[in-house]
């Protein structure tokens, strides 16, 4: 499973139905709304690169209000969360 983290710029006033329709889109797991030089980030969650690229090319961009994204394909994870459900297995 590949991940990639989206950051997004959006129209400032239309940024929760822009989430909302983004969390909607086959591929996306999470938006979040953020502080900072972007307005969300959306986490895509797909099973190759390809599928990345046609995700947040023909799917998040052509959202309307989405004025432009940046696309990070993440190599490794590193989280507690993970770390727990998987000493959690069997348990």
């Amino acid at each position: 499973m590949i991940t990639a983290i989206v950051f997004v710029e959006a129209e400032v006033a239309r940024i929760p139905e822009i989430a909302q329709e983004i969390a909607d889109l086959d591929g996306v797991s999470e938006v979040y709304s953020v502080t900072g030089k972007v307005d969300l980030i959306a986490l895509v969650r797909v099973p190759t690169v390809d599928a990345v690229a046609a995700t947040v090319a023909d799917k998040l961009n052509r959202v309307a209000g989405v004025l432009s994204t940046e696309t990070h394909i993440a190599f490794q994870a590193y989280s507690k969360l993970d770390l727990e459900a998987a000493f959690s297995i069997g348990g």
